[in-house]
């Protein structure tokens, strides 16, 4: 079992204990989990790699390749620990970014998914995530370009712009964690629900076949039943193409973990359970709009 992601890079001695887990991997070693699974593929002991790496990249297929733009982040958002394991935000070099995208295709990859913690936030010499991708439709043959998560403030019209080359893929993924005003405000999120429904009409206005993905937070401390209910109706209102759920999980270190009215366990499950169901209607109805139509895909397999 190997063991990721921001609580490997904060306790790795903790996790080292634990029978099962054979590998302990920091945020900056995990994308080199292929070669380090065959550096280390039989281990005898729980082994911690805790690297300075500060580039990352493919996973196994040659399908679509990863490419890390952005690390870190500034916003300190309540619940999140992400800031103090991975400090202030950094961006990569705009002429290493277009260097292995072009390394990439080469490869014969058909894809490439910018990634990083805050990737909206890109900023190298003055270059943003708009001129970035400018550069890269301009000076690479890549075929598809996709991004991952977005926030909502990052969306303009510049930006969507972008979009009439058909080599971005029409996915948004856009950080909601909740359509609730009270909770977004205490979770120190940077924007309102309005204001992401503004973001998102943007969107469909110059993309309108987008597929848009969320991530949403249930039982985050002080959630009362109305607030809850105020996050369900919006995500139904949004129509999104897929949400993922996540019931509010405690970070020791972090604003929301000294919150007074933290939500029990078995409510967390019933929001949870009321969401996912919803998620589920959500994607099927986002997928009915292209029932009898012909669209262009990326084969990553042989069934």
């Amino acid at each position: 079992m190997v063991a990721t992601g921001c609580y490997a890079q904060r306790a790795p001695q903790e996790l080292i204990q634990i029978e099962e887990v054979g590998l302990v991997l920091n945020n900056d070693e995990k994308p080199h989990l292929l070669r380090l699974l065959e550096e280390y593929g039989h281990i005898g002991s729980p082994v911690s790699v805790q690297g300075d790496s500060t580039t990352s990249y493919h996973n196994g297929f040659r399908t679509r390749a990863f490419i890390k733009v952005h690390d870190g982040c500034n916003s300190f958002c309540a619940y999140c620990i992400v800031p103090l394991v991975r400090g202030r935000e950094k961006s990569l070099p705009v002429d290493q970014v277009i260097a292995e995208v072009r390394h990439r295709v080469a490869q014969g990859y058909e894809e490439v998914v910018l990634t990083g913690v805050k990737i909206g936030s890109y900023n190298y010499n003055g270059v943003n995530l708009t001129g970035l991708l400018g550069q890269i439709l301009a000076e690479t043959d890549v075929a598809r370009v996709r991004l991952s998560s977005l926030q909502p403030q990052e969306i303009t019209p510049d930006f969507i712009g972008l979009w009439h080359d058909p080599r971005l893929c029409r996915h948004f993924h856009l950080s909601l964690q909740s359509g609730s005003d009270g909770v977004l405000s205490r979770m120190k999120r940077r924007y309102s629900p309005s204001e992401y429904q503004e973001s998102v009409s943007l969107i469909r206005s110059l993309v309108p076949e987008a597929a848009i993905t969320t991530d949403v937070i249930v039982g985050f401390p002080g959630e009362t039943e109305a607030e809850f209910n105020e996050s369900y109706d919006f995500c139904r209102q949004m129509g999104f193409a897929r949400i993922h759920v996540f019931p509010y999980s405690l970070r020791q270190e972090t604003q929301a973990a000294q919150m007074p009215n933290q939500v029990e366990d078995k409510a967390k499950k019933q929001r949870s359970q009321k969401m996912l169901a919803l998620a589920k209607e959500s994607t099927q109805n986002f997928s009915q709009q292209f029932s009898g139509k012909t669209m262009t895909v990326l084969w990553e397999k042989q069934s």
